[in-house]
């Protein structure tokens, strides 16, 4: 462990930092299941909701830094051509 204060400080935030991103990328692979869940069944309406609502996660993982913006815009277009296919 560190002596000088602020190095305290810091382990200390990033292990709450750490905490806070992997919560978020574990919802982001729970939403991403869900969503080729219901492609997969060929359920329209449930696979549009899903990719609506991993879109929205996607881009506030990505606002906030958890993962880059170009991996989250990468997942958003391989969700939008899945549901194209099944629509």
């Amino acid at each position: 462990m560190a002596n000088i204060k602020s190095a305290k400080k810091r382990a200390l935030t990033s292990e709450k930092r750490r905490l806070s991103n992997r919560m978020v990328k574990t919802n982001l692979k729970t939403v991403e299941k869900q969503f080729l869940a219901a492609v997969e069944s060929k359920d329209v309406e449930a696979a549009t909701l899903a990719c609506k609502e991993a879109t929205k996660k996607f881009d506030m993982a990505a606002s906030k830094g958890v993962i880059h913006k170009n991996a989250a815009d990468r997942k958003k277009a391989q969700f939008a051509k899945k549901l194209a296919t099944i629509a």
